[in-house]
Formats: C-alpha cells, sequence, structure tokens
C-alpha cells in the first residue's frame, strides 16, 4: 500500500510538472509571437514601403510649352507618410535644365537622391556633380537644391573645376543655375593651364589634394537625350 500511494505522488508531481511546462511553453510561444507579430507590423509599415516604384524611369517637365527639365533614373521610389511625400533615387539620377532656346543651363546627377514634394527641396548625396552653362563643374557628397528660394547649398567640403582653375573649399551656396556662386571656408587655387602643357601654380597649395597632382578641365557629365 505505501508503495502504491509513493507511485500516485510521483504521478501527480510528474503531471503537475507537464502542466506547468506547458503553460510555460505557452507564454514564451505568445510572447515569440508578439514580437514577430511587432516586427512584421514594423516591415509591412508605410513608412518603409513605397507606393509606386519605377525602373528606368524617365520624365520631362515643361513650362509654356518648353521643356525646362529632363530626369532621368535607373529606380524611382515614391512614398507618403504621415503627410510626408517625397520620391527617392536609390541608385542615382541625372538631371538636365534647359532654357527657352532648348540650351542647356546646368545639370547634375548624384548616386543617391531624394525630392521632398511639398517642401521643393531636392536631397543629393555620393558623388554629387553639377555643371553650368560655361562648363564650370562642382563636385561634393552632398548638395541641397531648393526649388522655392531657387539655390543649393551644402555645408560639405567642395571642389570647382573651371577651365582655368580649381577651388577647394567647405561650405557653398548659389543660385539654381551656379552662375553666382560663393564658398564659405576657400581651401585653395589651383590654376590650371590649357592642356597641361606648363606646371601647375597654386595660390595656396589645396590643403586636402595631394601635393603635386595636375587634374585635367574637362566637362563631366555627358547625358543622353
Amino acid at each position: 500500500m505505501k508503495i502504491q500511494k509513493l507511485d500516485f505522488n510521483i504521478s501527480l508531481h510528474v503531471k503537475n510538472i507537464c502542466i506547468a511546462a506547458l503553460f510555460l511553453g505557452a507564454a514564451i510561444l505568445l510572447y515569440a509571437c508578439e514580437n514577430d507579430i511587432e516586427k512584421i507590423k514594423a516591415f509591412s509599415s508605410a513608412e518603409n514601403l513605397p507606393v509606386l516604384e519605377a525602373k528606368n524611369f524617365e520624365s520631362l517637365s515643361s513650362d509654356s510649352g518648353q521643356i525646362r527639365i529632363f530626369l532621368k533614373a535607373p529606380k524611382l521610389l515614391s512614398f507618403d507618410n504621415d503627410g510626408v511625400t517625397y520620391y527617392e533615387f536609390p541608385e542615382g539620377m541625372e538631371m538636365i535644365k534647359y532654357d527657352e532656346n532648348k540650351q542647356i543651363i546646368s545639370s547634375l546627377s548624384a548616386e543617391y537622391a531624394k525630392r521632398f514634394v511639398k517642401e521643393k527641396r531636392w536631397e543629393a548625396k555620393n558623388n554629387v556633380i553639377a555643371t553650368n552653362a560655361q562648363g564650370d563643374t562642382l563636385k561634393t557628397e552632398h548638395l541641397i537644391w531648393d526649388e522655392e528660394k531657387e539655390e543649393i547649398y551644402t555645408e560639405e567640403y567642395v571642389k570647382i573645376i573651371r577651365k582655368d582653375q580649381i577651388i577647394t573649399g567647405i561650405g557653398f551656396t548659389s543660385d539654381q543655375t551656379l552662375q553666382n556662386w560663393k564658398i564659405k571656408n576657400p581651401k585653395g587655387t589651383l590654376f590650371v593651364t590649357v592642356g597641361n602643357e606648363n606646371k601647375v601654380q597654386s595660390d595656396p597649395i589645396d590643403a586636402v589634394s595631394k601635393p603635386g597632382k595636375t587634374e585635367s578641365v574637362n566637362k563631366t557629365l555627358q547625358f543622353e537625350k
């Protein structure tokens, strides 16, 4: 009889352990599911998913029947999050601006860009290159274009390549055609002779560029219409 009672107690104890383990497993599973659900919600939220996606995107903007802006990009993503609408160009973009006579007045390219629709503001990053009608070229890693104020600016390092000189500095402001520009903190100017027949003269030597390095001046953007 004592043995039977002991067996019964052991069975009851094992049963209680199983029930406790079952509840513990269910609690762990429920917690894991809740975490997964939160992750799924975060992943599938409108903040992370574009409302529109386009590949090999091209666009023409006109004014009074005249083409003023040509834009092309390998990939375009459109987002609308909490009233903030913007276009993203994760694989870069190229843009050309024309005057009323269909002459190119400026161009812009970058490996990454965004356009905030309501703010009418562009933000370009990574190997940003802008040119004006005279062929002057601006190179930087970050550039903002305010369409409303018709100006472009950056607080980053910039290099401006002209036919006879290369100018470097930190911080830059200009009108959107790159005609009236200013470097906030100039670092140096390299004077370049066309054809590199003579040595480069510096005033002073660019603190960022490598000493003694001569750079040829060429137009940096070629667009296909």
